[in-house]
């Protein structure tokens, strides 16, 4: 039995002649990143993000790129923000009547927020309907009364942006500003209008047409009346301008944080490549030892075996499974089915390896001595395999990343998990390429390639470390 001496000695050893490979120091740091990203990702996100994902974010934008892209365009545009919890509750003021909300809001973009969106004030009409008024002083002074006496009871999510009366009282406004307002348009603009772009925008006689951003403070007054037996909750309200970027990486077509599913797919693809690459080599090992330990018509049989599962292909037979299972396939059978295809290959390598093996003088001192075929196989033969078995383990990770990706782009992963394949058959369903909508596909893709390198820099290095013959190369 090996002692604990000769262990370190062997482990002190082995790190040694792996520093020597920048290569694999550089995997070694990736891989440490993605486990810390994996492991932490409840805390970088949210621990709610795997049940809200097949949903809509409803109160994000839909398909807008991340903040920084303002960095590299000619044109600003306006970042996503909420106002919500204790920061709203600093600006509610009681009054006499009800409440009374102030919130300031700096636009300095070329482009202005989407939308200004009032959500889940909740109010209890046991003494009569609430109502809601919203009027917004302007950096030029001007102050246009918005929204006034809408009646309301239960939660309430207001849209200014397409809001029949908001749209009514800008007119309205323009009109009593000097502004001419054809009769044949007016009709167009109460149902059509972009009332956001007119509240941020400069007064001029193409407000309604092609309206140029006026930059500066935005104060937003916004008076709820309470009728004296009923009563108003802020517990989950929210003021939200909806942003033209979001986050750092941006939006899909459900809102969806796209930096979000990322982080958590790396939890998907790190467990389903680790796992398949152990299997499969564990299994490749054994059954390749084994072979070609037993030889004769048992070797004969097992090698024909395997050549009949290295002819068929597996990606088709993984769709039609996919097909089988009612069209989408669960992560821990992916698991199964990539490695039921992944052990071919190396079991091939491994009998190789064992035929000279085999021929070795303490296994053949080991049979004299009556070890049996299990002594000899798992004590003498496979642990002579484990430089391999490491190395290719490393090998195997992306290969397996890249099935289940291939999987869930083609529609036939697991719908319920978040993965980055899964990211990237949204993106193809929505048209992301076509729409250029680069944030929500590029990101992704990455993120399987730098995988699939971390593994194949570490497993080269294993490669180079372990195996006699490269380490004199």
């Amino acid at each position: 039995m090996m002692r604990w001496v000769d262990i370190k000695k062997s482990l002190s050893e082995f790190w040694y002649d792996f520093r020597r490979q920048k290569s694999g120091l550089l995997g070694l740091l990736l891989l440490f990143l993605f486990i810390f990203t994996a492991v932490t990702a409840p805390v970088l996100t949210s621990p709610d993000i795997p049940q809200k994902w097949q949903g809509f974010w409803l109160d994000n934008p839909k398909n807008v790129p991340p903040t920084w892209i303002n960095t590299l365009s000619s044109q600003s545009m306006a970042p996503h923000l909420t106002i919500t919890g204790e920061e709203l509750q600093k600006l509610i003021t009681k009054t006499d009547s009800g409440y009374l909300i102030k919130v300031s809001y700096n636009n300095e973009y070329d482009i202005p927020p989407q939308d200004v969106v009032i959500k889940d004030l909740t109010g209890d009409a046991s003494g009569g309907k609430l109502s809601i008024s919203v009027m917004v002083e302007r950096p030029d002074g001007r102050k246009i009364t918005l929204l006034e006496n809408y009646k309301f009871s239960g939660s309430i999510v207001l849209q200014l942006g397409s809001q029949p009366q908001v749209r009514d009282n800008l007119i309205k406004w323009a009109k009593e500003e000097g502004i001419y307002v054809d009769p044949l348009q007016e009709f167009q603009y109460k149902t059509l209008m972009d009332a956001t772009k007119v509240i941020f925008g400069e007064l001029n006689e193409d407000i309604f047409e092609r309206p140029k951003p006026l930059t500066g403070t935005y104060t937003f007054t916004i008076i709820i009346n309470v009728p004296e037996g009923s009563s108003a909750s802020f517990e989950n309200a929210k003021v939200i301008f909806t942003g033209r970027t979001y986050g750092k990486l941006g939006t899909d077509f459900k809102g969806r944080d796209i930096l979000s599913g990322i982080i958590w797919g790396s939890r998907v693809s790190l467990v389903i490549g680790i796992s398949v690459a152990v299997f499969s080599v564990i299994i490749g090992i054994f059954y390749g030892v084994t072979s070609a330990y037993l030889g004769g018509w048992s070797d004969e049989m097992m090698m024909r075996f395997q050549e009949f599962m290295a002819s068929i292909p597996s990606l088709p037979i993984l769709i039609l499974m996919g097909a089988y299972f009612g069209g989408h396939i669960k992560l821990w059978q992916i698991v199964v089915l990539l490695v039921i295809f992944g052990w071919v290959g190396i079991a091939r390598v491994a009998r190789s390896m064992a035929l000279q093996i085999k021929e070795q003088v303490y296994v053949e001192a080991a049979r004299v001595l009556g070890a049996g075929t299990g002594r000899i196989i798992f004590r003498h033969m496979v642990p002579q395999l484990l430089p391999y078995a490491f190395a290719q383990m490393a090998l195997s990770v992306p290969s397996a990343v890249l099935s289940e990706a291939s999987l869930s782009y083609l529609g036939l992963g697991d719908p319920t998990a978040v993965t980055w394949g899964q990211i990237l058959h949204d993106a193809q369903v929505a048209g992301a390429a076509v729409n250029g909508y680069w944030w929500w596909v590029i990101p992704p893709g990455l993120a399987i390639a730098l995988v699939g390198l971390t593994f194949v820099l570490i497993g080269t290095a294993l490669d180079r470390v372990l195996n006699p013959r490269l380490r004199r190369l």
